[in-house]
């Protein structure tokens, strides 16, 4: 299991620690130091079952400043998230074939 975290985010620490106290093994990959790359985006979405867009923090300033009300075609929105990790929503648990975005926290025991 992989747990794609934010450590100064309420929801991402919640979900951690939920993951924890099940007992469970988890990788914590803190993708704001490490950002997923455009192949790891396109997989994590895939097993979302979502678009890039559906994923997208619009509360961001650099959303707000930058990609507010433009049109992308899904492989430039997967290219802005990758340059922009923070605009990527949090936490995303991977488990497999299956994710899940940890908000709230309690959609990550679906993976469980």
């Amino acid at each position: 299991m992989i747990i794609y975290h934010n450590p100064r985010c309420r929801k991402s620490r919640e979900t951690l620690q939920l993951i924890k106290d099940k007992g469970v093994t988890v990788e914590i990959v803190e993708y704001l130091n490490t950002s997923p790359s455009e192949l790891q985006l396109k997989d994590i979405l895939s097993k979302l079952g979502m678009k890039a867009i559906e994923i997208v923090r619009k509360g961001e300033p650099v959303f707000k400043e930058n990609f507010k009300g433009k049109d992308f075609s899904e492989d430039q929105w997967i290219r802005i998230l990758a340059e922009n990790p923070i605009l990527i929503e949090r936490p995303i648990v991977v488990k497999e074939n299956e994710a899940v975005i940890g908000r709230p926290p309690e959609n990550v025991l679906k993976l469980l």
